[in-house]
């Protein structure tokens, strides 16, 4: 396993998380477990970002992608009844454009607010879940001004404005452990055998580790609003908020 693999499954998505439209050949297809390429650009879920859907494409066929199982391999999920390619078939595989880009949108957004919460209230993450185009994001904060939810939505979206690079590397794991607060959770979720890390940095605002999907810029994201704040405990507030657009 590794950031740029995934079993016998070079993840593009990770190398380039705008491409949509690949060429790939099956290495095994079975109903009960799923579908397996040699190289693939569907996101398998994980971090809180959903999978993606899509296609496959083979000998005048398609065979539509609803989700994604992660074991030794990682496993396409075919929709029921969709016929399944053999292996050895070159396939076209396609990513779903709206509902990833959609997902980037709103993950990035979701760094965006970190990285604000974090530098102006020094709060840390504790959950967080997101589908396209809305999320929400729980800090350890127990005490928040009367206008926190108007603030906050104010300085998210100054950073948006902004239209801060968004950079992806991957650090081996001490280098990346080395950088001031990169585990922005309050609990250290990365797994103590994984050797590299990948850096997702909001270039100004938020440098953290990271596995999922990004847009190139801060200013792609769009407005975000801040729909609602609420009170999960003595300590935590769960921030909601969805894509303007």
């Amino acid at each position: 396993m590794g950031v740029t693999s995934h079993g016998r499954t070079s993840r593009l998505d990770l190398l380039d998380p705008s491409l949509r439209e690949w060429e790939c050949t099956v290495l095994a297809a079975a109903a009960e477990q799923g579908i397996v390429l040699d190289r693939s650009a569907f996101y398998p879920g994980g971090g809180g970002q959903p999978p993606d859907h899509g296609v496959l494409l083979w000998q005048g066929v398609q065979t539509r992608i609803v989700g994604t199982r992660k074991g030794d391999d990682l496993y396409l999920l075919p929709a029921e009844g969709d016929p399944l390619p053999p292996p050895g078939t070159t396939v076209t595989g396609a990513v779903e454009d709206e509902r990833r880009t959609r997902l980037m949108r709103t993950h990035s957004g979701l760094h965006v607010l970190c990285g604000v919460v974090f530098r102006d209230f020094g709060a840390l993450v504790t959950g967080g879940n997101m589908e396209p185009g809305e999320a929400r994001m729980d800090f350890n904060l127990p005490e928040v001004p009367s206008d926190f939810k108007a603030r906050l939505e104010e300085l998210v979206n100054a950073e948006v404005v902004a239209d801060r690079r968004v950079d992806v590397r991957v650090l081996g794991r001490e280098e990346a452990l080395g950088i001031p607060d990169i585990i922005r959770t309050q609990s250290n979720l990365i797994p103590a055998d994984e050797q590299e890390i990948r850096i997702v940095d909001i270039v100004g605002l938020d440098v953290q580790a990271d596995g999922g999907t990004h847009v190139a810029s801060t200013k792609q994201i769009g407005r975000v609003q801040v729909v609602k704040v609420e009170s999960k405990g003595r300590a935590n507030r769960r921030v909601r908020v969805r894509l303007a657009d």
